[in-house]
C-alpha cells in the first residue's frame, strides 16, 4: 500500500515553516544527559523511538532519586526530626513545581496519584458519581486510549448512564461539529485526550472546552501525551481537570498529576481512605483533611514526587521554543522519509500533531516490524496502543509506532527508513 501523493506532513507549532531548518537546539548536549541512550542493542547504537509509552531520564532525574534514597528516606507530614523534615519540603516544593509547570493557581489544586490512569479513575469515582445519574451522558472521543474509556465505562453501568463517542474524520482529526451536536442538557462529563497516544493528533481543546462549558459539562484533559511537547496552561484552557503521568515527561513511573479546580476538588468526596487524608478520626466519625491531602491517601511515593520535581527543573531549564521546533521537525522529517516508502500507510495524517508517527506494511504484522527493528537497535512500539476502538476505526489491528522525544534526532530517522526498507526486503 503506498502512500498518497499529498500526504501532509504535521504543521509545525506556532506556523513558521521548519522543514530543513536545523534550528538552534543543541541535540548534542541534550543526548549527554540521558546515560541510558549511550548504549548498543544487537551490536547496534539503541534509537529509542518508544516515548510515548514511557520517556528516558536525565541524570539529574536519577541523582534526585539516589541523593532522596541516600540521604533524605524518611516518611513525611508525620516526622518531627530531620530526614522528614527535609523530604516533606521536598515533596512540597515538587508540588508547587507542578503547579507553575500547568500553570495552575494554586499548590492546592494539585494532586498527586500513580499516573493519568489513577487520576481519570478518581475524577470519576469521586466527581463523577456525584453527579452522573441515570439518563445522564459523558462524552468522550473516538481517539482516547482504554484509561479515558473503561473508567467511563464503569461509571455509566454503575449509574444508568450513556457513554457518547464523538467521531474522527480519516485523517485523525476529531469531527468537532459532530462532538458539538453530542453535547446537550445531559451531558455532565466531557473526556478527551489533548494529544492522541495512538495517532499525535492535538486536538483543539480550548475551544472544546469552551463547547462543553456552554452546556454545562465538566471537562477532563487526558494531557499524558500532552505534557511532554507542549507548554500547558489550565487557566488559559479553562479546563476542570488536567491530568499527566510523570514517566512521560521525564520522570519516575508511578507517579502522575491530577490537576482540580480548588472548589470542585473541596466538593468532591474522598476516593480512598486512610493515611494523609485525615484531619481527626474516631469510631463515629472521621473528618478528612485539606486540600489535596484529602486525595492522597496513605505514604504517596515521594521519591517519584522529588524526581518528578527534577524532571520539570530540568524541562524548565531548556529552551521549550527551540525544543518544540526541534521535535516538529524530526516528526516532519520522519512523515516524509516514512510515508515515501512503497506499501507504507500513515494512521494519523491530521494537520496538527506532535510526537507520534503510526503506521502499517502492506503483508507484513507490526510485531515483525517491531522484532525487525529491534535487531537495527531501534525500539518502536508496535501493537494496538492500548486504543483497541481506535484500532476498530481505521481497520486495522495494531501500528508500528515510532514516538519522540527532545533528545531523537534526523538520523535516528533515516536509521528507522533504513529499517523500515529491511523490512520490505524480509517481506517481498
Amino acid at each position: 500500500m503506498t502512500a498518497p501523493a499529498d500526504l501532509r506532513a504535521p504543521r509545525p507549532r506556532g506556523g513558521a515553516d521548519l522543514r530543513g531548518a536545523p534550528g538552534p537546539f543543541d541535540v548534542g548536549r541534550v543526548r549527554r544527559d540521558f546515560p541510558i541512550l549511550d548504549q548498543k542493542v544487537f551490536g547496534k547504537p539503541l534509537i529509542y523511538l518508544d516515548n510515548a509509552a514511557t520517556a528516558q531520564k536525565p541524570r539529574a532525574v536519577l541523582d534526585a532519586l539516589a541523593r532522596y534514597y541516600t540521604q533524605d528516606n524518611s516518611n513525611i507530614h508525620r516526622g518531627l526530626h530531620q530526614l522528614s523534615e527535609r523530604a516533606t519540603a521536598a515533596y512540597e516544593e515538587a508540588r508547587s513545581k507542578v503547579r507553575r509547570f500547568v500553570n495552575a493557581e494554586r499548590d492546592a489544586e494539585i494532586v498527586f496519584v500513580r499516573g493519568t490512569t489513577e487520576a481519570i479513575n478518581l475524577v470519576a469515582q469521586s466527581c463523577g458519581r456525584a453527579r452522573v445519574g441515570p439518563g445522564d451522558e459523558v462524552l468522550i472521543t473516538a481517539m482516547e486510549h482504554h484509561s479515558n474509556i473503561v473508567p467511563w465505562q464503569m461509571l455509566c453501568e454503575e449509574k444508568g448512564a450513556r457513554l457518547r463517542v464523538a467521531p474522527i474524520g480519516d485523517d485523525g482529526e476529531l469531527l468537532t461539529g459532530e462532538f458539538e451536536k453530542l453535547l446537550g442538557p445531559r451531558t455532565r462529563l466531557v473526556s478527551m485526550a489533548h494529544v492522541s497516544n495512538a495517532l499525535g493528533t492535538i486536538n483543539p481543546v480550548k475551544r472544546l472546552v469552551e463547547m462543553a462549558h456552554r452546556h454545562g459539562a465538566l471537562v477532563l484533559l487526558d494531557g499524558a501525551q500532552a505534557a511532554p511537547h507542549l507548554t500547558i496552561d489550565v487557566r488559559d484552557l479553562d479546563c476542570d481537570f488536567y491530568a499527566l503521568s510523570g514517566h512521560k515527561v521525564f520522570g519516575p513511573t508511578g507517579i502522575g498529576v491530577l490537576y482540580g479546580r480548588e472548589r470542585l476538588l473541596e466538593e468532591m468526596p474522598p476516593w480512598q481512605g486512610g493515611g494523609d487524608m485525615i484531619a481527626s478520626v474516631t469510631f463515629e466519625k472521621t473528618i478528612y483533611n485539606r486540600l489535596p491531602h484529602k486525595f492522597e491517601a496513605g505514604t504517596p511515593h515521594i521519591a517519584g514526587v522529588i524526581g518528578l520535581g527534577a524532571a520539570l527543573d530540568y524541562l524548565e531549564s531548556i529552551d521549550r521554543a527551540a525544543c518544540r521546533a526541534h521535535e516538529d521537525d524530526v516528526l516532519a522529517h520522519a512523515t516524509r522519509s516514512i510515508a515515501a516508502l512503497p506499501r507504507v500507510r500513515l494512521v494519523g495524517t491530521a494537520r496538527e500533531k506532535t510526537g507520534v508517527l503510526s503506521f502499517v506494511v502492506d503483508g507484513v504484522h507490526p510485531h515483525d516490524i517491531g522484532t525487525i527493528l529491534d535487531r537495527e537497535g531501534i525500539a518502536i512500539r508496535a501493537g494496538h496502543h492500548c486504543a483497541q476502538p481506535l484500532m476498530d476505526r481505521f481497520g486495522v489491528p495494531a501500528t508500528a509506532r515510532a514516538s519522540f522525544a527532545l533528545y531523537n534526532t534526523r538520523e535516528e530517522v533515516d536509521a528507522l527508513a533504513a529499517g523500515v526498507r529491511r523490512v520490505l526486503e524480509v517481506f517481498r
